[in-house]
């Protein structure tokens, strides 16, 4: 049987992405070096991510994530603020933060967890932490590099700005290459009743 790699996802419109790139350039400006930074085009908000998936299972989780989204209105979100994971400190990941209608977004995202546990997709390990990736540290860098790339980043007057309208939620197909992943739409289901 086929496997597709896939995840549901908020897509960016045009504004968001723009933002996001100027965002980039001044944080690349900032940190010099250490960090393997996002493509604006390939950033999105992630709601789930399902892995390894059955070409069978896109209708199922078609039809889930239809349910879940014309449960919710559709709301705004706001870039907010820089931030890094597990901590700035030491950072691995670099994100940008959200606000706005975030418990909007979480709730969103529980019926979307507990539409596909029942298909018998593993609920997420821990809680969900709504941000937008924009880098990850280098593969093997020490504690150290790491530690330079967080006094980098806690130094940065970096604006972060920009709106992001939550409209639909999107199936993506995330097929990996030597020069990054390439996205394809499967399936999106809009927000509000039908």
């Amino acid at each position: 049987m086929e496997q597709i790699r896939a995840f549901i996802a908020v897509e960016l419109p045009a504004g968001a992405r723009e933002a996001l790139g100027s965002i980039l350039q001044d944080l690349q400006a900032v940190v010099p070096a250490g960090v393997r930074w996002v493509r604006p085009e390939g950033i999105h908000l992630t709601l789930k991510f399902l892995g390894d998936i059955g070409a069978k299972s896109v209708g199922p989780i078609s039809l889930a994530m239809s349910q879940c989204a014309a449960l919710v209105s559709p709301f705004d979100l706001f870039l907010s603020e820089l931030g890094a994971f597990p901590k700035l400190k030491a950072p691995r990941v670099v994100w940008a933060g959200l606000d706005g209608a975030v418990d909007a977004l979480r709730g969103l995202q529980a019926s979307l967890e507990e539409e596909l546990e029942r298909l018998g997709h593993n609920p997420e390990g821990r809680p969900f932490s709504p941000h937008l990736t924009l880098g990850r540290t280098r593969e093997g860098a020490s504690i150290a590099q790491r530690r330079s790339v967080g006094d980098d980043l806690a130094m940065a007057s970096v604006e972060i700005r920009g709106e992001l309208p939550v409209r639909e939620i999107v199936l993506i197909q995330s097929t990996l290459t030597p020069s990054g992943a390439i996205y394809t739409h499967l399936f999106s289901a809009a927000l509000g009743p039908a």
